[in-house]
């Protein structure tokens, strides 16, 4: 129960993109390395084949992504995906990378109201949950042929949105790699500022809940280390000591 109290406040965490300060009183920019390994774009990612696919793609996928803040969801977990791909040079990025894209398309077609019912702790609507599974195979299949995807890959892809999240075992190292990019990302920062706002949970409320959903129900090991570490740093950000700090 003890630790339960470190779980208490809030904090707030908005994006840094430019600095306050400059303590060390010169321009260190020209010693910042021009790429770096682990940083990267949305469509050229290490071992990329995909000619533009992504690009092509994403905004045919974007206009069925603004329920519950979807579109910036998917972004993200397209961004776990290529991490996880590092660690499984076996997996097929082609088929991985489009299908986390386009995973949640069919909310879009589930009424906005009942959204949120779908997945709401204590319940949730299964049968919901199914319906933006279907549709989004759906929807995914008109993107893909849109985007000129070949057909033979496009059926792998939409077979992996098909299931995304009812289906409890894998069906290959790719559909793994979504199903554990689309869970990690409940912890990420934005993931956690997003179910706060979802479900009027403070932020222990929603680190423990998800940590709840997203361990012991993933696939592979790096997303596993991965979880374990974003969760880390989140419960370190609400320990009081930390939030008695002066510190951004």
């Amino acid at each position: 129960m003890a630790c339960a109290a470190f779980f208490g406040s809030t904090v707030a965490m908005p994006l840094k993109l430019t600095p306050s300060a400059n303590h060390a009183g010169r321009d260190l920019t020209a010693s910042v390395p021009a790429e770096a390994d682990g940083v990267f774009g949305l469509a050229c990612g290490p071992g990329d084949r995909l000619e533009g696919e992504l690009e092509r793609i994403w905004p045919r996928a974007a206009v069925h992504l603004k329920v519950r803040s979807n579109d910036a969801h998917t972004l993200y977990a397209v961004a776990i995906a290529r991490s996880l791909l590092a660690a499984h040079p076996e997996a097929d990025a082609s088929v991985v990378l489009p299908a986390i894209m386009l995973h949640d398309v069919g909310w879009s077609q589930v009424p906005e109201d009942e959204v949120l019912e779908a997945i709401a702790p204590g319940g949730g609507r299964p049968e919901l949950v199914l319906l933006h599974e279907k549709e989004g195979a759906r929807l995914a299949a008109v993107i893909l042929a849109d985007a000129g995807v070949p057909v033979e890959r496009a059926d792998r892809i939409v077979d992996i949105v098909d299931g995304h999240d009812s289906r409890r075992e894998s069906l290959s190292v790719e559909d793994a790699i979504v199903k554990d990019a689309d869970k990690v990302w409940r912890l990420s920062p934005h993931g956690l500022d997003t179910v706060m706002d979802w479900f009027g949970l403070d932020r222990g409320q929603a680190l423990r809940l998800c940590a709840s959903r997203v361990q012991g129900h993933l696939f592979t090991d790096a997303a596993k280390a991965l979880a374990r570490g974003l969760a880390a740093i989140e419960s370190a950000n609400l320990w009081p000591e930390r939030t008695a700090l002066e510190l951004p």
